[in-house]
């Protein structure tokens, strides 16, 4: 197996997702401003995307190592191909929810095939530790674009001409499915001997382990914390920093560079010390900026913000929390993952998806639920509940990863 052109074609297939998924953010900004809804039905966006990821990751994660990966990931970036065409078409909200639909049924194929396919690239925990970790800040790499990449296409005298990035989407959709089909790939190593019906029962009892429940918990706080920061945080650079439309969705690419400096970073610095140390520190900080930065919104008065020189220092600090929530994911996902058997993975990260789906949208969901009956400013406080969940929630799965060691040993 030629393991770099596989890897190439996971951080090309993930960097595209990246970009067209994490884009609500956007949507849900020109949702608002374009399609006149309020900001309670614009995270409806956010559940489109996540309910379509919950679903097909429930149904195929015990499914996926008999379809093949490669056909899952061929599959959703086929599906993926078509979103693109809707929206751009479609041109009205409805169709951004079909677009989102249909990326989050095409995501679900990406994300289950490419971390269980890491598994199989890998030799050892710390391998896997860095390669999901630096897939992850690819990942990121392809929001901070999307950030810039929208912008590009917007226009004061063609209210549409922002929909043109849907074409080009579309081409790099195509040009990954091309790069794929011509990608070998060995999967013999995650296929599995049992019928379907034991593969799904294999999925459950999965949820019946200790580690796993602690697990999934924290997985779902944490994306409830970054999902509520990165899907409202242009229309909180726009309402309350007074930044202009286009301004507000780039000044935004400093959260997504932030996630993708602090998730590459995160794979060197667990070379050197322990994951739990660096993640508690990490969250501390996090609450920190939360409970420092936020009170400086309050009553905020300035005028609509259109020069770069012009913006308040505030715009340019609290996307920064971006670098100290970034490590959580891939190395919490890392750790469950490097513990069970390659066979397994594809059931994992289903469950992994399913409730990652649920934080995103519940997290999205009240924070615009907030952000209309609150205000913006007040409704980013909300992330602090979570945050200190998760940190006591890290705690638990780590002493309960360690006994699992033990077991195992």
């Amino acid at each position: 197996m030629k393991n770099w052109q596989i890897k190439l074609s996971l951080y090309i297939n993930y960097f595209v997702f990246a970009i067209l998924l994490n884009s609500v953010g956007i949507i849900i900004q020109k949702a608002i401003n374009r399609y006149m809804v309020g900001e309670a039905s614009a995270a409806y966006l956010e559940m489109a995307k996540d309910m379509s990821i919950l679903g097909v990751s429930f149904l195929l994660g015990s499914f996926l190592p008999r379809l093949g990966y490669k056909r899952g990931m061929l599959l959703g970036l086929a599906v993926a191909f078509c979103g693109c065409l809707a929206m751009y078409f479609g041109n009205s909200f409805n169709s951004s929810l079909v677009l989102f639909g249909l990326t989050g049924i095409g995501f679900a194929f990406i994300k289950l095939s490419v971390y269980s396919l890491i598994g199989l690239v890998t030799n050892n925990a710390k391998e896997h530790n860095s390669l999901m970790s630096s897939v992850e800040g690819v990942f990121m790499m392809g929001i901070a674009l999307a950030y810039f990449l929208f912008p590009a296409f917007y226009s004061d005298t063609n209210a549409d001409a922002w929909l043109r990035v849907y074409l080009l989407l579309a081409v790099l959709v195509a040009m990954s499915f091309v790069l794929l089909l011509f990608t070998p790939l060995e999967e013999t190593e995650a296929k599995t001997t049992t019928n379907i019906g034991e593969d799904f029962a294999g999925m459950f009892k999965l949820v019946s382990l200790p580690m796993v429940i602690a697990f999934i918990f924290c997985a779902f706080l944490f994306v409830m914390t970054e999902q509520g920061i990165m899907s409202w945080l242009p229309t909180f650079n726009q309402k309350i920093l007074k930044l202009s439309e286009t301004m507000s969705v780039q000044m935004a690419a400093i959260l997504a560079v932030s996630l993708a400096f602090g998730r590459i970073a995160a794979g060197q610095l667990t070379k050197h010390i322990s994951w739990l140390v660096l993640l508690s520190v990490c969250i501390v900080i996090s609450m920190a900026i939360v409970v420092v930065v936020l009170p400086q919104t309050l009553d905020l008065k300035i005028p609509t913000v259109t020069s770069f020189s012009n913006i308040p220092l505030i715009a340019f600090v609290f996307p920064l929390i971006g670098l100290f929530i970034a490590p959580i994911y891939p190395l919490i996902n890392s750790v469950v993952l490097s513990s069970l058997p390659k066979a397994k993975h594809s059931a994992m990260t289903g469950l992994l998806t399913v409730f990652s789906a649920l934080g995103g949208t519940i997290g999205s969901r009240i924070i615009g639920i907030l952000f209309e009956n609150v205000g913006g400013a007040k409704a980013f406080y909300f992330l602090l509940i979570p945050m200190a969940l998760l940190l006591i929630a890290l705690l638990v799965f780590n002493r309960l990863a360690n006994k699992n060691k033990i077991a195992a040993s």
